[in-house]
């Protein structure tokens, strides 16, 4: 518990170094199951602060690392999560693709109906990000489409997902067309 402690009061430390040292640490507690649920909402609350309003892109992307971790053995609700949402805008690839997953990890219907939005209203997210959130988001319907499958169920996909062509059991729905060059 004095880890803990230590380790949130770190959290507003000067130094990134530290703040840096003290999201993988509160990551390490929300991966064991040292915390309740009331005590794990409250780190992830204020790591999502960290992601939120932090300058330095190491520290935030130790916070979004660590609150990855907390879906281990936690269910967050979608609530507590969505601030990730407003802070999309400013956020590099790998941890737009962080936080894409936190949503996602919700299981929550809502979490797509979010927008990323800015003070001015909605906005596109950058051309050069685009391509990385298409994959991200590719690979997750090839997951969610194995996993259907496996369960035997129905469920409308895709005839054919290029960033998981060489999954080793993907669902047959018939043949595939060349890879784009």
């Amino acid at each position: 518990m004095s880890d803990m402690i230590t380790a949130l009061e770190a959290l507003t430390d000067r130094d990134p170094n530290r703040r840096d040292a003290a999201a993988d640490t509160l990551g390490d507690l929300l991966r064991d199951t040292a915390l309740d649920t009331d005590t794990a909402h409250l780190v992830v609350g204020r790591l999502i602060s960290l992601a939120f309003n932090e300058p330095e892109t190491k520290v935030r992307e130790s916070a979004l690392n660590s609150i990855s971790e907390a879906f281990n053995h936690h269910r967050l609700p979608l609530d507590l999560v969505e601030p990730l949402a407003i802070a999309m805008p400013t956020m590099e690839p790998a941890l737009l693709e962080h936080a894409l997953y936190i949503l996602g990890a919700t299981h929550d219907p809502r979490a797509r109906l979010l927008k990323v939005s800015s003070r001015a209203g909605r906005r596109r997210l950058p051309v050069a990000w685009r391509g990385a959130v298409r994959a991200e988001g590719r690979v997750r319907v090839a997951d969610r489409a194995v996993v259907a499958h496996r369960l035997g169920r129905r469920q409308r996909v895709p005839v054919w997902c290029p960033a998981r062509a060489d999954h080793p059991d993907p669902p047959d729905h018939g043949p595939r067309p060349p890879a784009p060059r």
